[in-house]
């Protein structure tokens, strides 16, 4: 099958991968940062961008500060931050502050939580991290559209001691669907995209760049940050000759452990810390591979190994456990529970689930028509575009309350559910314990899953809970839970 960049996912185009390895170092240039500060000024605006490649066509973006991805944020555990965002754009923006708990204020969700950032002003975010990890920012207006076009960054909450590896590094995901021209394919919000698994590009590029390989050192140490920034792909990524150890989800430490056979999931706006011992030889490649969609596996990039020998012959003598953040232990013997089934979209056949049943021919055309009603349910209720004034909570909790939520995917397909202000203790998935002590905020469910979650009710307003497949949640799976 040739390669296409006509909006269709053709094979080849699918496979594009990417590369760019990022030193989680000081900030880029472009960022106004006061030196020692853990403020910051991002302006949201047009820009251009070699996505593809050297060889191939620019790429019309929109950008925090001009850059794909954004600038880096570093802040630090406990200590207030500021970040000023400037709305540059044609069309109203926020920003979310992914995974981060912080004032409800502050969490970015237009009509919710703050009026959205008109063209042309500004907005200051204020909040103090609790957290130490790995987290993102990306906007919630329009947010099929402006994530799509590239409006993503991340965020590092550095710990109090520093871990014990000899580089920090980031990588930054997300695909695009790129035109021959190298310009962005239209197209958001198509609807029967919306009903299936949503929009996936035909270019998948790491810290912003499709690139071939990535340099390491053998003998060495690195915490790699793994961020999925795309709109619906999900990746199931192995490292070829190497084993990852999962230190961190989601910015929240678990047990260290090697994913199973050696392959980790990583569903949209999910994060992964990983720790990797680089042995491999000098002067050698190994690929790292995503093949979560059948048949259609690509090599994401390599671990370049340069011929310098190794740094060390054995492997670094230090604990790959990261300090816990300080996550309230919810209380199980009393903790309330509630269900929340989500149902809807495309089956096979031809047909609608949910919505109080299946439906068919003339009444699916006219629903998938543009304008039409939502694809998705939450308790048979949907909730449609990014968030507004007037959301009514289906599920109102006590502030301090323990709460157990039993989440049903009665779908047939895949979405990565995400709380905001909140992290969320993995309890069970399909009637077996979840190992490893997993704090979650975004909980990858397959089709027909059933996933047993737990947090303390700690965190007072109202919060979203959303499928991060963005065409998802733009057509209805989504809802909100009251902290009174």
């Amino acid at each position: 099958m040739n390669t296409e960049f006509n909006g269709r996912v053709s094979r080849r185009g699918f496979l594009q991968a990417g590369a760019g390895l990022l030193l989680a170092a000081g900030p880029p240039s472009s960022m106004l940062r006061a030196a020692g500060s853990n403020e910051y000024r991002i302006i949201a605006t047009k820009a251009r961008a070699r996505l593809a490649g050297p060889d191939r066509p620019e790429t019309g973006v929109w950008a925090y500060d001009g850059t794909v991805p954004g600038p880096l944020v570093r802040l630090r555990q406990g200590e207030p931050a500021r970040l000023v965002v400037e709305n540059r754009l044609a069309q109203e923006t926020t920003v979310h502050w992914h995974g981060v708990r912080l004032p409800n204020a502050m969490d970015g969700v237009p009509g919710l939580t703050q009026p959205p950032i008109r063209s042309g002003e500004s907005f200051v975010y204020e909040f103090t991290p609790p957290d130490a990890g790995t987290f993102w920012y990306h906007p919630h207006a329009n947010s099929l559209e402006q994530l799509g076009r590239g409006l993503a960054g991340a965020v590092i909450v550095e710990e109090r001691d520093p871990v014990a590896v000899d580089r920090d590094l980031l990588w930054l995901l997300a695909d695009w669907r790129l035109r021959e021209t190298g310009e962005i394919a239209s197209g958001f919000g198509n609807r029967m995209e919306a009903a299936m698994s949503g929009r996936v590009g035909n270019t998948v590029t790491l810290n912003g760049q499709v690139s071939e390989g990535e340099p390491v050192r053998a003998g060495e140490r690195v915490r790699l940050r793994l961020v999925n920034c795309s709109l619906a792909r999900i990746m199931a990524l192995r490292f070829e000759g190497h084993e990852p150890v999962v230190v961190a989800i989601d910015g929240q430490p678990c047990d260290p452990h090697e994913p199973e056979a050696g392959r980790f999931l990583l569903g949209p706006a999910m994060r992964v810390d990983l720790v990797l011992d680089m042995h491999g030889e000098p002067g050698r490649r190994y690929e790292v591979v995503d093949d979560f969609y059948d048949g259609l596996s690509y090599r994401l990039s390599q671990l370049a190994y340069d011929q310098q020998p190794p740094i060390r012959e054995h492997p670094l003598d230090a604990s790959l456990g990261l300090p816990r953040n300080p996550l309230p232990e919810p209380d199980l013997g009393t903790a309330e529970r509630h269900d929340l089934t989500l149902q809807g979209g495309m089956m096979g056949g031809g047909m609608m689930a949910g919505m109080g049943g299946m439906m068919g021919g003339g009444m699916m055309q006219g629903m998938m028509g543009m304008g039409g009603g939502p694809a998705w349910t939450i308790n048979g209720m949907s909730m449609t575009g990014d968030g507004h004034a007037g959301m009514e909570p289906a599920l109102t909790f006590q502030r301090g309350r323990s709460v157990v939520l039993i989440l049903r995917n009665q779908t047939a397909w895949w979405h990565p559910m995400h709380l905001h202000g909140h992290s969320m203790r993995v309890l069970s998935r399909n009637g077996a314990p979840v190992p490893h002590r997993q704090w979650q905020d975004t909980v990858l469910m397959a089709p027909k899953d059933v996933v047993e979650v737990a947090f303390v009710a700690d965190n007072p307003g109202d919060w979203m809970l959303h499928c991060h497949v963005m065409d998802h949640q733009m057509t209805g799976m989504m809802t909100v839970l009251r902290v009174a």
